[in-house]
């Protein structure tokens, strides 16, 4: 089964795939957070023939909601309600840290780094933290 990684944001969403036997998820693209944001990502689920969703669950220090998180959750609802496809949430806390740590290698340029490839990356890094855990349990 294929799966879509998702880091939520306010202005820009980044967005990772899967390998096809669902054991590590690769940056894919940024979209802008925009009313059609849900037709979008319902377009790529049907041509990418997704088989689950995973939405980073953004959460303060203390573990809490913050305030991203019920956008997150709101455009889960949607992408159900649309598409079929189940949703799940794996904590994204430290993700868009750590893609800005990843070598320039794999980020091709500083200026890359401005211009939103953190996000694609921290959408890998959640969906590669799913998929390890619920392959490796």
């Amino acid at each position: 089964m294929r799966y879509l990684g998702v880091d939520y944001g306010n202005k820009r969403v980044g967005l990772a795939l899967s390998d096809e036997a669902g054991t590590m998820g690769f940056p894919y693209d940024i979209v802008l957070n925009t009313p059609q944001l849900v037709d979008e990502m319902c377009a790529l689920i049907a041509k990418e023939n997704i088989g689950m969703v995973v939405i980073g669950e953004s959460r303060d220090l203390a573990g809490g909601e913050n305030p991203i998180a019920k956008d997150a959750h709101a455009l889960g609802n949607q992408i159900v309600e649309m598409s079929g496809v189940p949703i799940q949430y794996e904590s994204e806390i430290f993700t868009s840290a750590e893609a800005r740590r990843m070598p320039e290698k794999e980020m091709k340029s500083r200026a890359a780094k401005r211009h939103g490839k953190v996000d694609a990356s921290a959408a890998a890094l959640i969906l590669t933290s799913y998929l390890s855990r619920i392959n490796h349990g």
